[in-house]
C-alpha cells in the first residue's frame, strides 16, 4: 500500500512538472537555457564540481519557477478581483526567481569564462 502511495505522488509530481512545462512561458525559456549549458558543458569539458554547480544552479531556477506558478495559480484561485496583496504575493515569487536567475547567470559566467579564454586563446594560436 505504501508504495502505490509513493508512485502515485511521484505522478502527481511528475504532473506538476509537465503543467509547467505546458503552461508557463518562462518555464520554456528555462529549459532552452537549461539545453545550451548543458551543450556548453560538454564542449567545454568542465570538471565535476562545475557540473555538481551547474546542476544545483539549475535545479534551483526550475524549482523556484515551479513554486512560482504554483503561488501565482493559488493567488488567483483565492480572488479574481484586483487585491495589493495578491499583487504582492506574485510579485515577490516572481522577485524571488528573478533573484535566482541573476545569481545563475552570474555562476554559469564564473564557470563558462576561463574555458571560453582557453577556447578562444587556443583557437587564434592555432590559425597564426
Amino acid at each position: 500500500m505504501r508504495w502505490k502511495r509513493f508512485v502515485a505522488s511521484v505522478l502527481y509530481a511528475l504532473n506538476g512538472i509537465r503543467l509547467a512545462v505546458c503552461y508557463e512561458r518562462n518555464m520554456r525559456i528555462h529549459l532552452a537555457a537549461t539545453i545550451v549549458v548543458i551543450v556548453a558543458a560538454m564542449v567545454f569539458r568542465i570538471t565535476k564540481m562545475e557540473w555538481l554547480v551547474l546542476l544545483l544552479t539549475i535545479g534551483a531556477v526550475i524549482s523556484l519557477e515551479i513554486v512560482n506558478s504554483a503561488i501565482e495559480r493559488t493567488v488567483d484561485l483565492v480572488t479574481d478581483e484586483y487585491r495589493p496583496l495578491a499583487k504582492e504575493a506574485k510579485d515577490l515569487a516572481a522577485g524571488a526567481v528573478l533573484v535566482f536567475a541573476i545569481v545563475a547567470v552570474i555562476i554559469g559566467i564564473s564557470i563558462f569564462l576561463p574555458h571560453m579564454y582557453v577556447f578562444f586563446k587556443n583557437s587564434l594560436y592555432f590559425h597564426k
